[in-house]
This record gives structure tokens, C-alpha cells and sequence, in this order.
């Protein structure tokens, strides 16, 4: 029995294999943050749109925080996971982890290690 269903995606319309079904626990696309209602997207999006679609979203919404509102912002009540996503997360620079804004709106608060791109 195939568990893996193949899937075109809305955006680009290249075929990726979808891994929500009932036999599978989880799909690549739970890894992501969970920041679209179901009616943003007509259908799913293969991997590279998803990933493109989130970080766009997730900029959008950085750029409507300001320090002070930054302590109370949406991310850090998000399941957490253990899964950090280039791009999303953070960057590399120099072989070194850069850590981009939505990291450390996940983690709730500020470090106070002069992160570059601490939102707090």
C-alpha cells in the first residue's frame, strides 16, 4: 500500500510527494510553523513554495513589531519544535549560524547577547 500520495503543487504546479495521510504520522509540511489558516492556499505547496510562502509571511509579520510589542508576540505561543529551519530560523554566514528574528520571537525573550537580529 502506497502511503505516500503525489501532489501538484498550487503555486508552481511541480509534483512532490505529500505525506499527510492516515499511515504516515507526519508530513514534511508539520515541521514548518503553523501560520496559515486553511483558506490562504488552495491547495498544498511543494516544499520550496511552502518554504518561500512562510518566510514571506513570517517577514510581513516581524516588520509589525516594535520592541515593545516584541515581548508579547504570537510566535512564542506556537508549538514548539525541536526542528530549526534555514531561512526561517536562521541563515549561515561564514559556516556560522546567524539567527534571524522569528528564532528568537519563538523563544519568547531576549538573550542579552546582542543577537543581530533580536526583535526585543
Amino acid at each position: 500500500m502506497n502511503t505516500i500520495r503525489v501532489k501538484k503543487c498550487s503555486t508552481c504546479k511541480t509534483e512532490f510527494n505529500c505525506g499527510d495521510t492516515l499511515a504516515v504520522s507526519r508530513c514534511w509540511c508539520n515541521d514548518f510553523p503553523p501560520i496559515f489558516a486553511p483558506s490562504d492556499v488552495i491547495d498544498c505547496l511543494c516544499p520550496e513554495c511552502f518554504k518561500e510562502a512562510c518566510s514571506v509571511k513570517i517577514e510581513e509579520y516581524v516588520q509589525t513589531l516594535t520592541p515593545e510589542s516584541a515581548p508579547d508576540n504570537k510566535a512564542k505561543d506556537l508549538p514548539q519544535t525541536n526542528n530549526l529551519i534555514e531561512g526561517i530560523d536562521y541563515y549561515l554566514e561564514n559556516g556560522k549560524y546567524v539567527f534571524k528574528p522569528w528564532f528568537h520571537l519563538k523563544r519568547g525573550h531576549c538573550c542579552k547577547n546582542g543577537c543581530r537580529h533580536c526583535p526585543y
